[in-house]
């Protein structure tokens, strides 16, 4: 099976999308604003223990306490408790210090998920410290290959760990596979060091940045294409599998077109199709995909497709098409728990089997664990899938302020991220000087960025001014030109403030930097107030001393007379 990965790199965002045969498969979104948990290795204080849930709440230093299940801790050797495991109560107490990682990511209201079984992953294998124990991959189906890879790891390891070799280590050699053993046990021991001297809660390991994940994760003999559009992360990427995988540099490039990574590829065409509801098939029959938190339904229609034969036969190959749709949308939509697939009514037990097949063929491509009920009479199938991290619907949307949450729409930052994309392709007119660009004034301060920072770069990159106007009545998705052309005459027309001007304004919150000023914003842009400071929620008069292109020094127009 052909695979390729597709990396696009941007100051506020990075993707990485995952082709299989031609179609997206995968997608992973990063953003320096909300760090991923998923590793992370923290020393947490117990902060309540439920022995009716069998369960416990730690502080780790988050926002929310995260939560922590009787079997994800440890056990005493020797116990005599029924079934082997010890109750809650006599395992933690509150106030306990603890070492503990992430699993799953936060979702909802609900705090991260922990686990007391600390995994370390490398290139080849994931160390798993407190265990006496060696695992092969299931990818790898040479059972030569992996009573080898066993027989070696066995050699090697420490016997109070434990090792999983992973898919890159087949065909390593034994050299190699010491290195990251050698590797993975002084992480170990550096958080174990850091375990000792730090009072919690706190961070003792954070995995590595999203790329460099996939490049130690997913990158391997399977992969054909490596390439990615930002040059310094693929000077990165080389010297990184020049000490790993030197076999596989030649397989990645650096994107040089102009046309955006992710648009020669198809990737956004088929981001936007996984945020919709309904999905149409080729065939003419189409999906409808309704999420909750816990549980998703898909639902299967011929829609416009009408067949050529018999009834049985268009229904046939309706759920036979959905079924390949499904299991590709499962994955690059990310979808985790219980999902339920109401297919077309089938009449025959072997229409229905050959369904339930394809789908347990498929759904064999997934990297995350999953299971395949069987099929009802009625044509419903019962999907259980691992939730480890936020869907793509919860990354990249929010619940619509326009509806009172009945919809969602896109995120600030998932919008500002495609203006940001938009201009750089309209400022490739070389008759162009600057542009004036009207949008959400919550995406207007993310495009600018704290001090202008975001918006510097972005002018930088293309070589051309840019003004950016923020207005609170339009809409969160929607954006537009307001004028391009000569310098002066954007400029000109651009700025909602003059020298001299007196506007009446509320006053925000404090500068972060001197926070004897005030900030305050007009249609998103930005008012630096002198000694404003204490003065955050009231209506003010200022006059503007000093006008920019992202913000005016201003003072009181009291103090001012």
């Amino acid at each position: 099976m052909e695979q390729k990965i597709i990396v696009n790199y941007e100051q506020k965002e990075t993707r990485v999308a995952i082709i299989e045969e031609g179609k997206v498969v995968e997608l992973y979104i990063e953003r320096p604003l909300s760090q991923r948990l998923v590793g992370n290795i923290y020393k947490g204080v117990v902060e309540n223990v439920l022995p009716g849930m069998q369960a416990a709440f730690v502080n780790i230093g988050e926002e929310r306490n995260a939560f922590l299940y009787v079997d994800e801790i440890p056990q005493p050797r020797g116990t005599d408790s029924p079934g082997g495991r010890m109750p809650i109560q006599r395992l933690l107490h509150v106030g306990e210090e603890i070492l503990v990682q992430v699993m799953k990511e936060p979702f909802g209201s609900k705090g991260a998920r922990l686990t007391g079984h600390i995994t370390l992953p490398g290139r080849y294998l994931v160390l798993m410290p407190g265990l006496n124990y060696v695992g092969v991959s299931r990818r790898i189906a040479n059972q030569d290959e992996r009573e080898r890879l066993k027989k070696e790891l066995e050699m090697i390891k420490a016997p109070d760990v434990g090792v999983i070799v992973r898919t890159a280590a087949e065909g390593v050699d034994l050299e190699n596979l010491e290195n990251d053993l050698r590797f993975l046990s002084s992480l170990w021991d550096n958080i174990q060091n850091l375990h000792s001297r730090e009072k919690p809660p706190a961070l003792l390991y954070k995995d590595v940045a999203l790329i460099f994940r996939i490049v130690r994760d997913l990158f391997n003999d399977y992969i054909s294409e490596f390439h990615i559009d930002n040059e310094q992360e693929y000077q990165k990427i080389k010297e990184l599998l020049d000490c790993l995988s030197p076999e596989l540099m030649n397989r990645v490039s650096l994107y040089h077109n102009k046309t955006p990574i992710f648009e020669h590829y198809g990737i956004e065409n088929e981001i936007d199709r996984s945020l919709n509801r309904v999905v149409w098939l080729n065939c003419g029959g189409y999906l409808v995909f309704d999420e909750t938190e816990a549980l998703t339904v898909i639902d299967v229609n011929t829609g416009k497709y009408t067949g050529k034969n018999n009834l049985e036969e268009t229904i046939f190959k309706t759920n036979l098409e959905a079924a390949d749709e499904i299991t590709r949308q499962i994955r690059l939509r990310d979808i985790g728990g219980i999902i339920i697939v109401d297919f077309i009514d089938m009449s025959t037990q072997e229409n229905r089997q050959s369904i339930l097949d394809r789908l347990k063929e498929k759904m064999t491509n997934d990297r995350t664990k999953s299971h395949v009920l069987g099929i009802t009479s009625l044509g419903l199938v019962e999907i259980a899938r691992k939730k480890v991290r936020q869907g793509l619907s919860a990354v990249m949307q929010q619940p619509c302020s326009y509806c009172q949450g009945k919809g969602r729409i896109l995120s600030a930052e998932a919008v500002s991220s495609k203006v940001e994309r938009e201009l750089k392709k309209v400022l490739q007119r070389k008759d162009v000087e600057a542009v004036l660009v009207e949008m959400n004034s919550e995406v207007a301060a993310l495009l600018i960025g704290s001090g202008g920072l975001y918006l510097k770069r972005l002018e930088a990159v293309t070589g051309k001014n840019i003004f950016i106007r923020g207005s609170d009545s339009t809409h969160m998705e929607k954006y537009k030109i307001l004028m391009m052309g000569k310098l002066n005459e954007v400029e000109r027309y651009a700025l909602p403030v003059e020298e001299g001007g007196i506007y009446r304004v509320t006053v925000e919150e404090p500068h972060a930097s001197h926070p004897e000023h005030g900030i305050a914003r007009l249609h998103g842009y930005i008012l630096d107030i002198e000694d404003a400071g204490s003065l955050v929620g009231e209506e003010v008069q200022v006059v503007i001393k000093e006008a920019g292109r992202t913000f005016a020094r201003a003072v009181l127009w009291e103090k001012e007379l």
